[in-house]
């Protein structure tokens, strides 16, 4: 059935359509905000899959290039490998949908969604998630939406919905918001250092402007949607579970006293075993149920601990960080470096500073352009105990990487004072919650480390959250088993002044405002006791460069200039560096810059730029070379590939009748500009230029 629903948002018309395309799926949608167009479709399988004790979820976002005019670069000129915004992207509808679907759903299920047209105005992500949502109510699959979406940006301190990218440029806030109608359940942001009352004022600010968008996807189910699947939440046997409850009781409080997380794991799978063991007998055949029931019991054991207690896993009470060390200059050879430890995760991070020719270039659905700073995070298997193979970074560790650039790039230096294009390398070492929270600390330190004039030093936390009922505990610092039995994870970056990057999931369906104002409140107290203890390790960053990263040197030159340097086919360029051994880049404005370590060869290199792109100057002396002798005066090189007449009567105060008698060709004598006319002769003088060597040395 075709039904098209259509509205304005945010100053554009937002509509939704179905029944024209992909009518096979269990749900699809077109979506189009300005010029831009999504199609997501819904896909669930009617059986599940044996032994799935999960939702078998997958969530694809893809860019197709004819959406922008464009025909992919590379030999084979098709889309390849997902680019790091479309695993963003990907990420994103994830973590808003994945919550919605009722507990115990484990049939297989694909989102697909596909940028078909792309304007320069509206980014597909937003429409993305609007367009999954619509596709999930109309489709038969159960899911506990509609969801909507927006970005807030901050303009001249006035909140913008759905910011252009125009307006994005001078934004000092990008923050992504999903809600249902009643809370809110995704977020992801980063902000120019923003106090946490603007971050609160944006949220909820979102929320609001979200309600059109929550009645046009109601409408549209009204006119077209399906009737939903018949599904049976999964039921536990009252007998078993408190067979089960009795039996590991009795150690279970022991058990969850042990520190370690790799002991304490350790006994309550013993454990957990035993039970099992023990009551197979009188459950018999029922091997599965009896280890679901084991960690039904273990999760509400925890989280009761918490609620009732105030007391964690670790002993810790809910705002409590664990032991933290900072330590920089681990590495001899890198440009900075820092090792960061926060109970069982730890941090490896390394900066490596480059030229411009380092830039990252990115091949955008909207144009190319080229990235300053980097940061790679890398999670290896041994971090957590585990054996897998080695692949190519995993969409969590792309994710996380972005989450730390995002927290890291509101206080790097400008361009212009500081040229240099930086990476920053995460290997974690160890990981028992946050492990991107401990690569902003981190990167932070080893920025300083570096010699980078960053602005403020940075520092990430992760809270938690256990919430039955009335009953909350917002925690400070979780751990992954705290990350796994909780119900939220809220992660909250920035500097001792403000916030730069947000991140929070959760797992109840929504988080209402006080939960969040209290989390965000939380995490600011949790963040500048990090903050303290970095300080520790370095207060400030270092005042230079390291010895061994590349020194640069910015000239300005003229650009009418730059064929001048470049030479005939690059020759003059490539012999300059060949002879100095420096890193020379050269900008379409005139910009040059000169990178080496050798302090001898970039004044070496300096000096031959300024021979090469120097303009003649009235009244300036110069070292010139006699190039040629005529009847009227002499040709003189004042710089290279720049000649002056020096006439016969500029030769010497004395009258000079042959200019041979005074001059031979190949000699070096000292000459002065008198003028420069329109046609850019110039006419130089020998006699004033030796006058003012005579008073000079009077």
């Amino acid at each position: 059935m075709y039904r098209k629903l259509e509205i304005e948002f945010a100053g554009r018309p937002l509509s939704l359509e179905t029944g024209r395309l992909a009518k096979q799926a269990h749900g699809a949608v077109l979506a189009q905000y300005g010029e831009t167009i999504v199609l997501a479709t819904v896909v669930a399988a009617y059986q599940s899959r044996e032994s799935v004790d999960f939702l078998p979820l997958t969530v694809d976002y893809q860019e197709r290039t004819f959406a922008a005019g464009k025909i992919p670069g590379g030999f084979f000129k098709r889309e390849g490998r997902p680019s790091e915004k479309e695993i963003l992207t990907s990420r994103l509808i994830d973590r808003a949908m994945r919550p919605l679907f009722p507990k115990g759903f484990d049939q297989e299920t694909q989102i697909l969604v596909t940028v078909l047209s792309a304007d320069r105005d509206n980014d597909p992500d937003m429409l993305s998630l609007i367009a999954t949502s619509a596709a999930l109510e109309l489709s038969d699959i159960p899911h506990n939406g509609p969801v909507a979406a927006v970005r807030m940006g901050r303009v001249g301190g006035k909140l913008i919905v759905n910011p252009r990218f125009s307006e994005m440029e001078t934004s000092d806030m990008s923050l992504v918001v999903a809600a249902k109608p009643d809370s809110i359940v995704m977020l992801e942001g980063g902000a120019q250092i923003v106090d946490e009352e603007s971050v609160l004022e944006a949220l909820f600010s979102a929320h609001e402007e979200m309600r059109p968008i929550f009645e046009l996807q109601e409408e549209l189910r009204r006119l077209a949607g399906k009737p939903k699947r018949q599904f049976k939440p999964k039921q536990y046997d009252p007998a078993l579970l408190s067979a089960v409850s009795e039996r590991m009781s009795r150690e279970l409080d022991e058990v969850l006293k042990i520190a370690g997380k790799r002991e304490r794991n350790t006994a309550i799978h013993a454990l957990s075993t035993q039970v099992v063991n023990d009551l197979t007998p009188s459950f018999p055949d029922r091997g599965n149920e009896l280890a679901e029931a084991a960690e039904k019991v273990l999760r509400d054991r925890v989280r009761r601990m918490i609620l009732e207690e105030d007391r964690r896993i670790d002993d810790r009470t809910s705002t409590e960080i664990r032991p933290l060390s900072a330590q920089v200059q681990v590495l001899p050879r890198t440009h900075g470096s820092a090792l960061f430890t926060r109970g069982e995760t730890q941090v490896l991070a390394t900066v490596t500073l480059g030229t411009s020719s380092d830039e990252q270039k990115i091949d955008a659905l909207l144009g190319e352009r080229f990235k300053k700073f980097m940061l790679h995070y890398n999670f290896p298997p041994f971090s957590t105990g585990e054996v897998k193979f080695l692949r190519g970074p995993s969409r969590r560790e792309i994710g996380h990487g972005a989450l730390a650039e995002r927290a890291l790039a509101p206080v790097l230096p400008p361009e212009d004072t500081f040229p240099y294009t930086i990476r920053v390398v995460s290997e974690v070492l160890e990981s028992n919650g946050s492990s991107s929270m401990a690569t902003v600390c981190g990167g932070s330190l080893a920025l300083f480390d570096a010699g980078v004039p960053v602005k403020a030093a940075v520092a990430g936390i992760a809270m938690g959250l256990v919430k039955e009922g009335d009953q909350v505990r917002v925690l400070t610092d979780i751990l992954g088993d705290e990350d796994h039995l909780g119900d939220m994870d809220f992660k909250v970056a920035g500097t001792a002044q403000g916030v730069t990057a947000i991140q929070m999931d959760n797992k109840v369906g929504g988080i209402t405002r006080d939960i969040m104002r209290q989390a965000l409140l939380q995490a600011r107290d949790a963040r500048l006791f990090v903050l303290s203890v970095m300080e520790k390790a370095l207060e400030r960053p270092r005042k230079e460069v390291s010895s061994y990263a590349p020194r640069i040197v910015t000239m300005h030159i003229k650009p009418d200039k730059i064929r001048d340097l470049i030479g005939p086919g690059g020759k003059v360029i490539r012999g300059l560096v060949e002879e100095t051994g420096c890193k020379i880049d050269i900008q379409d404005d005139g910009t040059v810059l000169i990178a080496s370590a050798d302090g001898a060869a970039m004044e070496k290199a300096v000096a031959a730029i300024e021979a090469i792109t120097a303009q003649p100057e009235v009244g300036r002396t110069y070292r010139g070379k006699v190039r040629r002798i005529v009847d009227f005066g002499a040709f003189v090189e004042i710089l290279p590939g720049t000649d002056g007449l020096l006439h016969i009567s500029q030769i010497s105060k004395d009258r000079v009748r042959r200019v041979e008698d005074e001059l031979s060709e190949g000699d070096e004598i000292m000459v002065k500009v008198l003028d420069i006319d329109r046609n850019g002769k110039i006419r130089l003088s020998m006699r004033e230029a030796l006058q003012e060597a005579e008073q000079k040395a009077k």
